[in-house]
Parts: structure tokens; sequence; C-alpha cells
């Protein structure tokens, strides 16, 4: 064997790596914590009282900066700050509606005009940068020919320095608008709904009298999964190069059958990359805490601790770009798609939400007695609410060609929106339901059996892993997001539905209060209303059932099973009003998401596509072809030889038929890829789903079929055997 498959495993046995990159007896984690950030304690020291202040003030509780001195303090000690660390250039970093981040350097260094130069960087820099807007998705905001767009900087997640072997960037995170205003980007419809859920939630907690709190948070703690292999089975696989999944590939001898892999020992290699990963982590300042083997071999979890929802959305995107910077160092590559290997368990990224306010209450704690936490019971049907109200959006909002490979199956939740509680908060609903709740079940211990053993407390609740939306203790897990996705999306929506429903309760509890009704009874009869009108979304069985899909229809709740039939409901009525009221996206933002979103969908599946028709023509037909002229060979020789060859015939008849049908497959694919796109991007979408999906199926399963017929050392591509279990 000398294709490029054998070169990969010859490449992996003969290379050794340093796995002692790190030694954490010299760098202790508490020195490495926020060493690269510009953090508050930072600012503290090296900016003036009045401006650390205003800074403060801006951060912590949404004040608006608008003195010019306090920016140009700012920049000033972040500058001097930067260049301490070896940092030449500054960037703005923003997230464009591609997914992914993106950035443009400027270095601070200026002419003086007599031959020397000066380290400058002003609060004009700081606050706003203009990088060409022309080649980014805007779904018909903005021309091509109109290029200007501007990035304005976010106080409230820190700038930090990015180290590179060649010197260091200052890093701004930003927002991203167009020259008329509406947001290009992730992050600016985020703030806006943040800000939308916090002004409600006070209105709610005004009238339990809680007068200290100035601002309520959202936070997020998102677990993000992933698959490392070797990189030199990267260079064997064109569709994983370009891709990021693979588009041909027989399911393994072994797959995750044993269920070994899941919080097995974690490979050598792997637990040094996953520390180098940590330290790097741990200087940005991202509190990283959990990592483990998942369920499919080769697949990984790393989980933070919950921070500020748009800090956590950047801290994600940042954990991302590490985790494929620094897989390399250990020869590996790191793999975000959702489904990179089909038939084992594809990657998510679990959105743990909930809601904090400024003096440290997490407002979904429910306490020792949850039943007379009338807070508590507030706030968690307000999302109950939201989430029975608004499905279809919380739809889209995971919504991607690479994610429709993976809901509904091996631990993905299905795409039908609906809510697991836990035993001892049903409990608590369904007594709300009816009237005042007087119990709260117990959690009690657990008899392990073995008396050495200590009693252990047993938690009030199971867990439900195939629920999309699932109360874990104190926050709601939204598990339906895709591993490769901004959680920036997700959140927007998620605040903006809760914010609506948090302005609902707030407006009928003051009107009741104000007629006199007692706030606790107007509580009380207010959320049995909306349980009675909400329950349907609450689901505590199997998602995966038949059974539960069948009962799902009987309630009304929506299946979108794929993409193209979610896409729609961005710019339905009640979204455009939904949105528009709490000036999260106007229509004219929602419009250019729903293009964008179509347009994503057809390039990702022609992109796949092409490359499939591409690699069955150049590798596996070839192979195949070469295959079929050996066992032809073999069957002549055999019967010239006197010998009967019927059973090397019937093989030989089922390659060559097998064959066929695959050169057949391949030609009805690429005639698919070229049929003539109507220039409206929905329209586009539902064609490239209709016709060209269905026929990469047909054509995977005869590339399949032939993986296993073909010869072992004529087949070009490496396998899942070798991908998946060759460390």
């Amino acid at each position: 064997m000398s294709n490029a498959r054998q070169k990969a495993i010859d490449a992996i046995a003969g290379t050794e790596y340093d796995l002692n990159q790190i030694d954490f007896r010299t760098a202790h984690l508490k020195e490495l914590f926020g060493t690269l950030v510009f953090s508050e304690e930072v600012q503290k020291a090296r900016l003036p009282k009045p401006v650390f202040k205003a800074l403060q003030k801006t951060i912590k509780q949404g004040a608006q900066l608008t003195d010019p001195a306090v920016a140009e303090a700012v920049a000033s000690a972040m500058k001097d700050w930067a260049i301490e660390h070896g940092a030449t250039h500054y960037t703005h970093l923003f997230q464009p509606m591609t997914g992914l981040t993106a950035e443009k350097h400027d270095s601070f260094l200026s002419p003086t005009g007599t031959g020397s130069a000066v380290a400058e960087f002003s609060g004009k820099e700081l606050i706003k940068g203009e990088p060409d807007a022309s080649s980014f998705p805007s779904g018909g905001i903005r021309a091509t020919f109109e290029a200007r767009g501007y990035t304005g900087w976010d106080p409230t997640s820190p700038a930090y320095i990015r180290e590179s072997p060649n010197g260091a960037t200052l890093v701004i995170p930003t927002v991203f608008v167009s020259w008329t205003g509406e947001a290009l980007d992730k992050k600016t419809p985020l703030l806006r709904s943040m800000e939308a859920l916090s002004g409600q939630a006070m209105r709610i907690l005004k009238l339990f009298g809680k007068t200290d709190v100035v601002k309520v948070f959202t936070t997020v703690g998102p677990e993000q999964e992933y698959f490392l292999i070797d990189k030199n089975f990267l260079y064997s696989r064109p569709d994983l190069l370009a891709c990021g999944r693979t588009l041909f590939g027989a399911k393994p001898p072994k797959g995750q059958e044993l269920e070994d892999q899941y919080f097995g020992t974690i490979p050598e290699r792997v637990l040094a990359c996953m520390a180098d990963c940590e330290t790097e982590m741990f200087k940005l300042g991202i509190p990283v805490k959990t990592r483990h083997n998942e369920v499919a071999p080769s697949q990984y979890e790393i989980a933070p601790i919950f921070e500020d929802s748009n800090l956590a959305t950047d801290h994600n995107q940042l954990t991302m770009d590490v985790m494929r910077r620094t897989a390399d160092k250990y020869g590996l590559v790191c793999l975000l798609h959702e489904k990179p290997f089909a038939g084992i368990n594809g990657s998510g990224k679990h959105n743990n939400f909930s809601m904090a306010t400024d003096t440290g209450e997490n407002l979904l704690e429910p306490g020792q007695t949850p039943h007379d936490n009338a807070q508590f019971l507030v706030f968690c049907v307000a999302v109950i609410r939201a989430v029975a109200k608004y499905p279809e959006l919380l739809r889209v909002t995971v919504a991607s060609a690479g994610n429709d490979h993976r809901l509904g199956a091996n631990e993905a939740p299905p795409a039908i929106m609906s809510i697991f509680l836990g035993s001892q908060l049903q409990d608590i609903m369904n007594q709300l339901e009816k009237g005042k709740p007087e119990t709260t079940l117990p959690g009690g211990f657990m008899e392990v059996g073995a008396s050495v053993l200590p009693k252990l407390p047993r938690d009030a609740g199971d867990r439900n892993r195939t629920s999309p939306f699932a109360f874990t203790g104190n926050k709601f897990e939204f598990r339906a997001v895709g591993s490769s996705f901004s959680i920036a999306g997700p959140n927007t929506v998620l605040n903006t539905i809760v914010a609506e429903s948090l302005d609902f309760i707030a407006t009928k509890l003051e009107a009741d209060v104000a007629q006199g009704k007692t706030f606790l009874k107007a509580v009380q009869e207010l959320l049995s209303g909306i349980l009675r009108d909400s329950k349907k979304v609450i689901f505590n069985g199997d998602g995966y059932s038949e059974e539960w899909h069948k009962e799902a229809e009987r309630r009304g709740l929506p299946n979108l099973k794929n993409t193209v039939d979610s896409i729609p409901v961005i710019v339905r009525k009640d979204s455009v009003e939904l949105f528009g009221k709490y000036k999260v996206y106007s229509e004219r933002e929602l419009t250019a998401r729903y293009n964008i979103f179509s347009e994503k969908y057809v390039k990702e599946v022609t992109i796949e596509a092409s490359m499939m028709v591409h690699m069955a023509k150049t590798m596996i037909l070839p192979a195949s072809i070469r295959y079929q002229g050996e066992v032809a060979t073999a069957v002549n020789a055999t019967k010239s030889a006197g010998v009967d060859a019927g059973a090397q015939v019937d093989h030989l008849k089922e390659v060559t038929a097998t064959l066929g049908k695959f050169q057949a497959a391949t030609a009805a694919l690429d005639h698919a890829l070229h049929h003539k796109h109507s220039g409206e991007p929905y329209t586009d979408a539902k064609a490239v789903r209709d016709t060209v999906l269905p026929k990469m199926v047909e054509l995977r399963t005869l590339g399949d079929a032939l993986e296993t017929m073909v010869s072992d050392d004529l087949w070009p591509l490496s396998t899942y055997r070798e991908m998946l279990f060759i460390k």
C-alpha cells in the first residue's frame, strides 16, 4: 500500500511528539489565570480612580460612557500594558454572520516625520474601527460595492493579549455594524437582548421588594464537544479538509457499542493537548473547569464555569480557536463539525442558561423549599412559558446543514422543542397548576449497599439526555445547540423570549396589585393559568421514541425536521413583532438573516456535494475499477486452470453491479448540482434540500458498500477504524 492512506498511517507510526510542553510545577494555575487579560484588577492598578469607577459602572451597571477623557485614559493604559506584554499591533475582534471571528491588525507604531516613530493608541481608535464590510454576509443590507462598516468597543468584554511565535497582539472585543446602523454581527443583537431581559426582570424584582438590584444578567456555561484525530488523516481525506466531516465512510467493526470511551482514561497525547489548551485558556481568563472523554471514540468535552452571556460567548469563540491552534502542536486536528463521522455520536454545545442579579443572586436557584420560593417560581414559569410560546424560534437558532445530521439520535435531542423538569420540580408545577404548592419532594439519600461508603445525597430529580431543554438544578440546559455554533444566536433568542414572558407577568402582576389584590395571591393565580396554557411543552420521557413524536403532534408542538423547514420562522409576522418590540432585531435585520441562513445552507450542501462527486470520480471509482480488474483476471485464471470459479464470479457480479450503480449515482448527483439557481436564497435552499441531498445519501450508501468490497490495499481513503482508533 503506497497511497495517501498508508502514508498517513506510516507517518503516525513514525512520529513522536513532545508531550511535556507544560510544567504546572513551575507555572501554577493561580499564577497563570488572567495574566493576558486587561482585567478589573489590571484596570484598577493602571487607571486613575475616577476613570476606573466610570468604566466599572459601564461594565457592571450598563451606564453609557459619555466622557471622551475616559476612553483616552483607558486607551493609553491599555496600550502601555499591551506593549509590556510584547504586543506590536492591536485588533478589533468581531463576530460577523459567518459564525467565526474576524480581525484586522493595526500597528501601534506611528512615524513622527523626523525619521523616528512613537507608539500611539488613542481613545478614538479604541472606541471605533473601520474594517471593510463588503465581503461579509449581509443578507442584502449592504451591496458589494458598499464597503463601509464599523466596529465599536464592547467594554463589558475585557481586552486581552494573543501571543504568537513572532510577537503578540492586543485584542479588543467589539460589535460590527453597517454604515446605515444595522447589526452585521452576532454580538450586537445579543447585547440588545440582554438589556431587554434585564429591564423586564427588574420589574419583577421590584415587585418582590428587591430595590438594591441595579441590573440582571443572563449567564451561560457552554459545554463544548469536539473530536481529535491525527492530522495525517486529514491530508488523506479531502472531505474532512474541505467540509469538516466525512462524506464517505463504512461503519467500523467497533464503534461506540461497548461504551468504553465515555469517561474512560484520556489518551496520553490527548491529555497533553488538553493541558496545553487549558493553559492558554487560563491565561486568557477563560474559566474552564471540566475535561473528559465523550461517548464516541476520539470524542471529548471541555466545560467552563458560568459567566455573563456576552463574555461567555466571546470566551467560547476563543476556546474553539485555542483548541484548533493547540491541537496542531501535538499532531492532532480538532473537528468541531456536528457530525464528522456517521453512525456515532455527533458533537453539541450544551448551553446552560440562567439569570443572575448584580448582587450575585441566581434567579433560577430553587433553594431548599422551592414550593414556597415565589420568586424562583415566577422566573422558572417565565422560561417555561417562553419555550411553550416560541418553540420554533428556539429551533431556528440551532438550524444548520451540519446540525441536521446530528439532531434526533445518539444523545442529541430531537428537533421537537420540549422541557424536562425532573420529578421534584414537576411535582411542584403540578401543585401550582391546581393551586398553592404545599410540599417539595425530598432528595434523600442513596443506599449504595457497602457499609464503608458514606450515604450519598440524592438529587431531587434525574436527568434526561434526550430533552432539548432540561432543568438541571439551577439552570436550563439547551442541548440542541451545535458544536460549531456561536452561542450568541441561541442566547439572543432565549433572552428575548424570556424577556417577553417576564414583561407579560410583570404587567399582569402590576395591574393586579394596583387593583388591591395581594401580591402572593396574584402570583399564584397568574402562574397557575400560565402552566395550564404552557404544560404542553413539558415532557419527561424518552424524546427519541416514536410515541413521543405522535404525542407531540397531538399536543400541537411543531416538528421542524430540518434547517430549510425552520428558516421561514425568522421573518414570520410574530417574530418581527417580538424582536421589534424589544429592539433586538429590526425587520430589515431579520430579513438579512433569513437570506444569510438560506445562502449558507445552499453553499454548505453544494460544497459537500461537489466534493463527493470529486472523490467519487478521482478516488473511489479508480480504486474500484482496479479491484474489479484484479477480480476479473483472477476469475479468468481460475477458469483457465479448469477450476470452478462460481464464488469468484458471484463476487465479481456483486462488485460490478455496485460499481455500475455508483457510477450512475455519481452522474445523477453531478447533474443535480448543475441545476439553475433562481437567485432567491430560500427557493434555492429548498431546491438543494429536495434534489441534491437525497442523491448525496444514495451515493454515500453505494460508496460505503464498495469500501466493504474493494481490497484493503487499494482503498484510497483513511477508514473509520483507522481515524477513530489510531492515536
